[in-house]
């Protein structure tokens, strides 16, 4: 009896851990989008179209957001084929740098690109577009036909000084500040209301990195950020775009990048890019009220972050992912990490790639579940060569089982 207890205890920790692979087989492929090259390719994201088409965007240019030449791209990976198109133009807004794009699905099947123009060669000069396609699933390398494109006119409410001041108060008092820091603190806090005190820094220079997010199948959240304050919020829409409304600030120690993940309870949990002090953490907030107002920022315990974007999502099964750099020093890490417990803890991490040599960059990433629960990976492909760094976007495309296996 005391064996047959022994061993249904032991059946019942290898259900926990191993039962996530049961009957699926690890499978892992991956590709470069196109050859690397010289030109700048960076910032991807990637959609599953209603065909089963994978579409791919990044920008592209002799630089970021200095070089006028910079425009968005975009290719497909063809389900009839499985072979990635040529690239394709997405956006380009003549004479002017066109970058940190991202996509969405809506419910009724509409194809949404959001991206920021750099009005001035600075961050700070922002100005976030949109573009919608009903029209985009073409089988060879041609752009979607855009139905329309519109400016995301950033309007932080009146009240956007205050909260400001509250939220950094509440962010500060959540620390364990030094006296030798304390003055430095005090000047980042009277920056960061002289800046919200201006209506025309409060109103530019916000703009997009990760998936938006569409709650009930109605309200979609655009998750968004300033280099010039260094921190986010949300920009929300209840009706397609026609109108929008803006989350309280989400003030952190340099909390950047947002990307959303919900809990069961409706909780909603952002992740977001540490581009503030050591040590250096991927950066949390929560949100009871949908995304309206955000609790204070704090480092997540587990997940190190170098300063580098990252997606958070939902799998289908209840459990979560995340696409994130887990050093806190280097890009030359891209972790794939799960949890089952709504991000409390990350118990499996596999590495899409670990560059021991420190020489290669792979970062921004971007990742979705498919429709038949593969999951699809993006991101910046950076390598060093004899004539210098040469970049393209890399594409993979994985199973959970192959992540849950471990790096082998």
């Amino acid at each position: 009896m005391r064996n047959f207890a022994l061993f249904t205890l032991l059946l019942m920790i290898m259900h926990v851990v191993v039962a996530p692979t049961w009957g699926e087989e690890p499978s892992f492929s991956s590709e470069l989008i196109f050859p690397v090259e010289d030109w700048h390719n960076h910032g991807s994201c990637v959609v599953e179209c209603p065909n089963g088409d994978l579409l791919a965007c990044w920008f592209h240019g002799s630089g970021e957001r200095k070089a006028d030449d910079v425009v968005i791209l975009g290719a497909r990976k063809l389900k009839a084929t499985g072979k990635w198109t040529e690239p394709f133009v997405m956006a380009d807004t003549p004479g002017f740098p066109d970058t940190n794009c991202c996509m969405i699905i809506d419910p009724d099947e509409r194809l949404w690109l959001l991206w920021p123009t750099i009005q001035a060669h600075t961050w700070e000069s922002a100005l976030m577009k949109y573009k919608i396609s009903e029209n985009y699933m073409q089988q060879d390398a041609t752009a979607p036909e855009w139905d329309s494109m519109q400016i995301l006119h950033m309007k932080p409410g009146d009240d956007f000084e205050d909260k400001v001041q509250q939220a950094t108060d509440k962010y500060v008092a959540s620390l364990n500040i030094p006296d030798n820091l304390a003055p430095l603190v005090n000047a980042w806090k009277q920056r960061n209301q002289k800046q919200a005190a201006d209506k025309l820094t409060r109103r530019l220079g916000w703009f997009t990195r990760a998936h938006p997010l569409i709650l009930d199948g109605k309200t979609m959240l655009v998750g968004l950020y300033s280099d010039g304050f260094s921190f986010s919020l949300v920009a929300l829409t209840d009706d397609g775009g026609q109108t929008w409304r803006f989350s309280d600030p989400i003030v952190g120690g340099g909390n950047i990048q947002p990307s959303f993940a919900r809990k069961v309870d409706g909780t909603l949990v952002t992740y977001m890019r540490d581009n503030g002090p050591p040590p250096k953490r991927v950066l949390v907030s929560e949100s009871t009220d949908g995304g309206i107002s955000w609790g204070t920022v704090y480092d997540h315990p587990q997940l190190h972050n170098p300063g580098a974007g990252l997606e958070l999502a939902n799998l289908a099964d209840g459990d979560w992912i995340c696409i994130y750099n887990d050093a806190e020093n280097s890009r030359s890490t891209l972790a794939v990490s799960i949890s089952d417990d709504e991000g409390a803890t990350w118990k499996w991490t596999r590495h899409l790639e670990q560059d021991k040599t420190g020489k290669g960059r792979y970062h921004y990433p971007s990742i979705i579940q498919g429709k038949d629960g593969m999951l699809h990976a993006t991101y910046s492909y950076f390598v060093p060569t004899p004539e210098g760094e040469r970049k393209s976007i890399k594409a993979a495309t994985f199973n959970k089982a192959w992540v849950l296996e471990g790096d082998q």
